[in-house]
Order: structure tokens, then C-alpha cells, then sequence
């Protein structure tokens, strides 16, 4: 399977600005946090125009552009590169002149292509860990390859962390000896 690495692109065509972000998601909710944060990040552009698939959820959004302008073109792109959990979203800051439909569609279509960088994606864990504070140092040393995606020192020290299978098999014997493991749930990465 392949997905995308996070990135940021930008194209003007006929003095229309679009942006084009691309973010690996797991969840329909990842979708909707990301939407969320680039509408404010982003509050003063025309259009959000956007694809996903994750799994067996597909769906393409023309936010007000003409039916099947924007969504579809870069859904297209997203099915012709055969990517999973992969949501793209591309912003566009009306320039004052009309493309007319043909030229949204390619519009949105080189946009798409503009910022797209594939990667393989591989199976992974969302799991928690927690542990003294005395065990801060081995814990650091064995994640030394992982993604930590929240510290929390509010009572015992707990990890939230992204790793591949692999990753986990290589380290869970010697992280049980130190620590708590829960796994949350399975992910993509």
C-alpha cells in the first residue's frame, strides 16, 4: 500500500493562488481535525476544495466551486495512485479571473500533482505507555526510532507513541521489563 508524505505546495495560475496540503490520516476524525485547523489557518481563501480515502471511506468535496471541478479532479489523482489514508486539500485564493470548468478541473488536477509525494505505507500501533520517573532515560533510549506523540507528567510519566510492527517486536520485550504497554489501536504510518 502507498500513502503520502505530509507536504505543502503552492501554484498560481491566472492569478488565482492554490495551495495544495497533503497529510497521511488513519481516521475519519484525523479528517476532520485537519479540515478544522487549515479553515482557520487559512480563513481569509475562496475555496477548500478536498479528496480522502482511508480504508473504505472516500469522498470528494467542490466547496463551492462547480460540481465536479475541484473534489473529483484530485480524487481522480489520489485513485490513479492507488493511495490510502491519504487526505488532500487544496486552497485556492481567487484571482479575479474565471477558468471556466475545463480550466478548474486542470487547475485542481497540476495542483494535486504539484505536491505529491508518495511513500509505502506500513502497518503500526497507537500505543500508551507509562513508568516511573526513574525509568525516564531507558524509555527515551529504546523510542530513540519512534514517533512520541504526547508526554503527559501529570501523575506517573505516560507516552503516546507511533510505531511500525516492526518496531514494536524489536523493542516490546525490553520495554514490558520498564514499563505498561497498551495498545490503542492499529494504524497506518
Amino acid at each position: 500500500m502507498k500513502t503520502v508524505i505530509d507536504s505543502k505546495s503552492e501554484l498560481t495560475i491566472n492569478k488565482s493562488k492554490f495551495i495544495t496540503l497533503f497529510y497521511q490520516v488513519n481516521s475519519l476524525n484525523d479528517i476532520n481535525n485537519k479540515l478544522s485547523k487549515i479553515k482557520l489557518e487559512y480563513k481569509d481563501a475562496t475555496h477548500y476544495c478536498y479528496a480522502y480515502i482511508v480504508d473504505n471511506y472516500i469522498k470528494a468535496s467542490d466547496d463551492g466551486e462547480p460540481s465536479g471541478t475541484a473534489g473529483l479532479p484530485i480524487l481522480n489523482i489520489l485513485k490513479k495512485e492507488q493511495l490510502d489514508h491519504v487526505l488532500c486539500v487544496v486552497i485556492r485564493y481567487f484571482g479575479g479571473i474565471k477558468l471556466g470548468a475545463g480550466g478548474l478541473v486542470r487547475a485542481y488536477s497540476n495542483a494535486t500533482k504539484n505536491g505529491l509525494k508518495i511513500k509505502s505505507l506500513e502497518k503500526g500501533f497507537l500505543i500508551k505507555i507509562s513508568f516511573t520517573y526513574d525509568k525516564i532515560k531507558d524509555v527515551e533510549y529504546l523510542l530513540n526510532n519512534c514517533t512520541i506523540i504526547n508526554k503527559d507528567f501529570s501523575n506517573l510519566p505516560e507516552y503516546e507513541i507511533n510505531m511500525t510492527i516492526n518496531d514494536f517486536n524489536k523493542i516490546k520485550d525490553k520495554l514490558n521489563q520498564i514499563c505498561k504497554i497498551d495498545i490503542i489501536k492499529e494504524i497506518y504510518m
